[in-house]
């Protein structure tokens, strides 16, 4: 073993998988305990799949998939479950004097150490990717199944006692961790507790899509639902009106904040957790997913002294994260920025954020209002709902001040009636706006299944229609690191319309949607179907991820 000892980054850059350059950079740019494997797999610069297969050759180390390997489940005695988490290993079975186990990094010779010490079996090792190796420590060291019989076997009047839901080493406490923890290693964007008449169906939202991850029985929905909303600080005695708050927590060492919201139902309340991973927030507009054309366009409009740019889209399609990094771009030590929101999502370093609290009269207009008298440079306002915001956002901006905000139309092109029906006159509208942005957010395809497919009848078609050739798509074919989806993670498509003088005298003019699209195709603006047809052709997702998510017009 001492002879195969090399660094991994000298491993990848003879493979030729990475340059010398890009391993300089993840050394640098690496936390202190972070391994150069995740930086890597961060960074984009190789796929797990690929960090495997260099490891399995040059190491002569045999890769597995735990996916349905027969584990011992005796074995998670010799191991300690702490030993496991923090060096991202998973123990097999035990033969004679020999403890088989799988690792992300066969090369944390560290690790292998440590067990040969503390187990006195001699150690083989074998490769698995870490989300493999995460779900099996889940299924096979966490009490799932010992939870629910100690509350199956929990006497009626004992309901209610507060320590079950409060104190550490509960059931009821411990089995909430557990969600949250396989819901952040899932990279779940929420948690769903869903109140039914005979049960209680927990559900993750994972890449856009819903997905149940498990059902409860129905007696402990409500020791559940009152363990969530003391770690929230709600009233638990209250279950006939909604109620909101926010947790923060750390997993697995990560910081992330949840936002919680309950509702009352025929069945109980329903709890759903949306999940703000601060460890995961980008906040660097390169990584959004903009085109090149894009990308050119929204940088030069951020540079604009003043003017309003909004970014309009469905709940859930990542505006708030384009916000995020548009802000963290223009933040400099030069410049006031004052944000207005509900809620605070993400907490920026030299940005002076305002939380809205209806109850005592913060809402976005009055909290506008006073930012007015606050000296800023740039305000983000997180959403554009009523009249009143509207006009103050056109005010600041006409006064010199750069206004980000977000509205919730479905394209670029409706959302200059919507400004005008929520009663600005056109003239401000032309005058104010300077760029409008849509979004969505659609299912990349799995690096590590992708395979190369050929075109069918009724893709060549779409791509025909919109001028674009192709020869060949891509298609995920399933495998354990994407839950066998085909899919993992997600990528913006974009449109842009940028509010040029031509547009400015159609909306003063009060000229209809169909003759701004008109000429908004004349000067060959990419819509968001183009947008996500040309990221198709680039292999990066799938032509039915864009027919769901854009309208082919």
């Amino acid at each position: 073993m001492i002879a195969s000892r090399k660094r991994l980054g000298t491993l990848l850059v003879e493979s030729g998988l990475i340059t010398e350059e890009q391993l300089q950079t993840a050394l640098t740019e690496k936390a202190h305990d972070q391994k150069l494997g995740d930086m890597l797999l961060q960074q984009g610069y190789i796929t797990e799949q690929q960090l495997i297969e260099v490891l399995e050759f040059q190491l002569g180390i045999p890769h597995i998939s735990l996916y349905r390997y027969p584990v011992d489940s005796k074995v998670t005695s010799i191991v300690p479950k702490e030993l496991a988490v923090r060096s991202s290993l998973m123990p097999l079975r035990l033969e004679g004097d020999k403890l088989f186990i799988a690792m992300s990094d066969p090369m944390d010779y560290f690790a292998i150490d440590d067990i040969r010490l503390s187990t006195g079996f001699e150690v083989e090792v074998s490769i698995a990717s870490k989300d493999e190796i995460i779900k099996a420590i889940h299924k096979y060291y966490e009490l799932d199944e010992a939870v629910e019989e100690l509350f199956e076997e929990l006497p009626e009047q004992k309901e209610k006692n507060t320590e079950l839901v409060t104190r550490e080493d509960s059931p009821m406490v411990k089995l909430v961790n557990q969600l949250l923890l396989r819901a952040v290693q899932e990279r779940a964007s929420d948690i769903h507790i869903d109140a039914q008449e005979s049960q209680v169906v927990v559900r993750y939202r994972i890449d856009g899509i819903l997905r149940t991850e498990r059902t409860l029985p129905k007696h402990m929905q409500s020791m559940l639902t009152a363990r969530i909303k003391i770690m929230a600080n709600l009233d638990i005695t209250e279950t006939r009106i909604p109620q909101d708050g926010r947790i923060k927590v750390e997993v697995n060492y990560n910081p992330v904040d949840l936002r919680i919201s309950t509702l009352p139902t025929v069945f109980g309340e329903k709890v759903v957790m949306r999940i703000l991973d601060a460890g995961r927030s980008l906040n660097d507009l390169d990584k959004l997913g903009f085109s090149e054309k894009n990308y050119a366009q929204l940088t030069e409009l951020l540079q604009q002294p003043n003017g309003i740019i909004l970014i309009t889209g469905p709940t859930g399609s990542g505006k708030s994260s384009t916000l995020y990094a548009g802000l963290n771009k223009l933040n400099s030590e030069e410049v006031n920025i004052i944000t207005v929101e509900d809620p605070v999502e993400y907490q920026l370093e030299g940005i002076n954020q305002i939380q809205v609290n209806p109850k005592v009269g913060m809402t976005f207009a009055s909290g506008l209002r006073s930012i007015l008298r606050q000296d800023p440079d740039i305000i983000m306002v997180g959403e554009i709902r009523d009249s009143e915001t509207a006009e103050i956002a056109v005010r600041a901006s006409l006064t010199g001040h750069l206004v980000l905000s977000t509205i919730h139309t479905n394209d670029s092109i409706s959302t200059v009636n919507r400004l005008i029906d929520m009663k600005i006159e056109p003239f401000l509208v032309a005058s104010s706006l300077s760029g409008i942005i849509s979004q969505r957010l659609v299912r990349r395809i799995c690096r590590d299944c992708k395979r190369e497919h050929p075109v069918t009848v009724r893709e060549e078609d779409i791509f025909t229609r919109r001028g674009i050739e192709i020869d060949k798509v891509y298609r995920g074919d399933g495998c354990p690191t994407c839950n066998m989806t085909g899919y993992r993670d997600r990528i913006a498509i974009h449109e842009m319309l940028i509010i040029d003088d031509e547009i400015k005298q159609m909306i003063m003019n009060e000229k209809s949607s169909t003759d701004i699209r008109n000429y908004a195709i004349k000067k060959e603006m990419t819509f968001l179907i183009d947008d996500g047809l040309q990221k198709v052709k680039e292999g990066l997702t799938t032509t039915e991820e864009i027919l769901r998510a854009a309208a082919d017009k």
